[in-house]
């Protein structure tokens, strides 16, 4: 069976960090593009950052330069360290494992940024 777990949401200040953890367990975690994707309240579910299995990664351009996604092979986890947050950036967060035709998702953590 398939789990994504996420962990690390939270309530943070704007300008503060969080760091995000993906935790998998019954895929070929180093086979499988990882990325990190979010959704805010009455919008669409949007690409936040992306890391392949080949360890290339893509950002959206509203986080360039204040995230990083990087992936631990040994431990099966795929992390976001979010810096500098806004307000912009409250959403639930979801972890995404793709390859080929394969593709699963996590539950989501929620991330607030607010004063």
């Amino acid at each position: 069976q398939v789990q994504l777990a996420e962990s690390g949401g939270g309530l943070v200040q704007p300008g503060g960090s969080l760091r995000l953890s993906c935790a998998a367990s019954g895929i070929i975690f180093r086979s499988y593009d990882m990325s990190w994707y979010r959704q805010a309240p009455g919008k669409q579910r949007e690409l936040v950052a992306g890391l392949t299995s080949g360890f290339s990664t893509n950002y959206a351009d509203s986080v360039k330069g204040r995230f990083t996604i990087s992936r631990d092979n040994a431990k099966n986890t795929v992390y976001l360290q979010m810096n500098s947050l806004k307000p912009e950036d409250t959403a639930v967060y979801y972890c995404r494992a793709k390859m080929t035709v394969r593709n699963y998702w996590g539950q989501g953590t929620q991330v607030t940024v607010s004063s």
